[in-house]
């Protein structure tokens, strides 16, 4: 295999088998909108506890945890939002709606407890879908950060009775600013580039792999600040976009002019390149942890960063608002953190590329409930072992979480 062949390789782990004796059944589910999303429910004899495994842009149905869960006895949905792998105008308020009719669909199914259990991604969703129907009606956000309505306060959205999350990162916006190359110059092409903010120009610091990088503090400082003002300055264009549309949409209603309908429709979309490019990847001395030198992208970041493959890299200007905007998106954990008060297990996961040791503490602290367990286990961000020989990071978790259940008569 070539290197340019292996770039992302070794990022996933191949799931256990599911215990024999599974019985596996796929819905189809109506959410209170009218959309309809899918899911399978794996059921084990005498299951009465099931997990929810649900990701806004990611399908979970083999996920590393469902036979982890299975095995100890649980039952396991995994469930995908509206737009399943396309993400591209994903809003994490209707993916709120899409959660509740899982949520609905398993306690009318009978189920005895429910649990909702977030890796990755997952886990920022998680935390705001609890937030929120935790929160009375008439204190749910009524619309998105960008002004598109949303019936979250109309919505039923039951409560799950526990949190479990692995290797949860701080949400898709808030991991796109420690992760956006701040040295971009033109938004139209992708390898424009300021050599003073470059985190892989050896003059800044950087080494070519396997050779850790080492960047000063000064260079740091700012490229943080640097990386939050590319935020600023997409988040601009993008609130631009849809105050345009909204406007037209407003005329319309009265002028019937087919310009403002067009106008209306025309928000456009949002092309972002270069989001592989968190200093920590290539440089083990920031925020250190157990984690291999790469990203969550592969093994080479300085290379993968000009890719296609990445976050945020094409979305509408509501989206981003919604899902990859640091300062304008709800789905940051920490925030929604403060307004969940039901159990919680957080699984942190020492050679993580996404949650560092300081993200785990400060999400642990942030929960509102008297029942928050913060546990380690050594591994990678998705499940994989360390090294080789030593137990995968998703058979620690899954053993972790079945003893937290069983010791809360789950």
């Amino acid at each position: 295999m070539t290197e340019a062949a292996g770039l992302g390789a070794g990022r996933y782990l191949d799931a256990a088998d599911v215990p024999e004796g599974t019985v596996t059944t796929a819905h189809e589910l109506l959410t209170h909108d009218r959309a309809r999303v899918s899911g399978l429910l794996r059921e084990v004899p005498g299951a009465t506890t099931v997990c929810v495994l649900m990701h806004p842009r990611q399908d979970f149905s083999h996920h590393v945890l469902v036979p982890e869960l299975l095995s100890r006895g649980f039952a396991v949905w995994t469930q995908s939002t509206r737009g399943g792998l396309n993400d591209v105008s994903l809003l994490h308020e209707q993916a709120l709606l899409d959660m509740a009719a899982g949520h609905r669909f398993l306690r009318e199914r009978g189920f005895d407890r429910v649990v909702s259990v977030g890796h990755s991604g997952g886990g920022a969703l998680a935390a705001y879908y609890i937030e929120q129907a935790e929160a009375t009606p008439s204190g749910r956000f009524a619309d998105t950060p960008g002004g598109k309505p949303v019936p979250l306060r109309e919505a039923d959205m039951p409560v799950p009775d526990a949190l479990m999350l692995m290797a949860p990162h701080p949400g898709q916006g808030l991991l796109l600013e420690r992760m956006i190359d701040p040295s971009v110059v033109d938004e139209s092409d992708p390898l424009s580039v300021d050599s003073t903010l470059d985190p892989y120009d050896a003059e800044n610091g950087f080494r070519p792999a396997p050779e850790w990088s080492s960047y000063s503090p000064d260079f740091v400082a700012r490229y943080r600040a640097a990386q939050h003002a590319r935020i600023v300055r997409i988040d601009e264009h993008a609130r631009t976009a849809v105050a345009r549309a909204a406007a037209a949409r407003r005329r319309r209603s009265t002028s019937g002019d087919p310009q403002d309908y067009r106008t209306s429709l025309a928000s456009g979309v949002i092309t972002m390149y270069r989001s592989d490019a968190d200093l920590r990847c290539v440089d083990s001395s920031l925020d250190p942890n157990d984690r291999p030198y790469g990203s969550l992208f592969g093994s080479r970041p300085d290379l993968t960063n000009y890719g296609v493959v990445g976050f945020g890299r094409l979305t509408t200007p509501e989206a981003w608002l919604s899902t990859w905007s640091s300062i304008s998106s709800r789905a940051g954990l920490v925030r929604s953190a403060r307004g969940v008060s039901v159990p919680v297990l957080l699984v942190e996961v020492t050679g993580d590329q996404a949650c560092f040791p300081a993200d785990a503490i400060e999400m642990a602290d942030a929960f509102a409930g008297d029942d928050v367990t913060h546990e380690r286990v050594r591994g990678k961000h998705f499940g994989a072992a360390l090294a080789e020989g030593e137990p995968t990071a998703a058979a620690a978790a899954g053993a972790l979480m079945g003893g937290w259940l069983t010791a809360r008569g789950f």
